[in-house]
């Protein structure tokens, strides 16, 4: 895909960024990496967050209360232009230990508003 290269370096540091602040707990670089709203649709349930939607004990309970960190398998442009990029992705829940948790197919929407390019919409596999 050689239209809109910049838009799609502008949209991978953005998954770079989600998943290093991800990975750090690092909940207001991680916010930093969204548009809001933003959609994610996973384990049959749509929620829109919204800014402060993220909080610490989301790493102490449910799916990620075993987990250590996660690390992108795969991110391949769908679609790209000058405002928006979609992806499929795959990445890979790890707990502590390395030992794998699951690896999930997902598709993400990184979209650039008001200059930011941001996470608008997400639909996983992931619980």
């Amino acid at each position: 895909m050689t239209e809109h290269i910049a838009e799609i370096a502008a949209a991978i540091r953005c998954l770079d960024d989600f998943m290093t602040a991800f990975n750090a707990r690092d909940l207001p670089a991680f916010e930093a990496t969204f548009n809001f709203p933003s959609v994610r649709l996973a384990s049959g349930t749509l929620t829109l967050i919204e800014r402060g939607h993220h909080q610490p004990a989301m790493f102490e309970t449910g799916p990620l209360a075993d987990w250590g960190h996660s690390a992108w398998e795969r991110r391949d442009v769908i679609h790209a232009g000058p405002d928006k990029v979609h992806f499929d992705t795959r990445f890979t829940r790890y707990r502590a230990d390395d030992s794998v948790i699951g690896g999930f197919n997902s598709i993400y929407v990184v979209t650039r508003e008001n200059g930011h390019w941001g996470i608008k919409a997400r639909s996983s596999y992931a619980p």
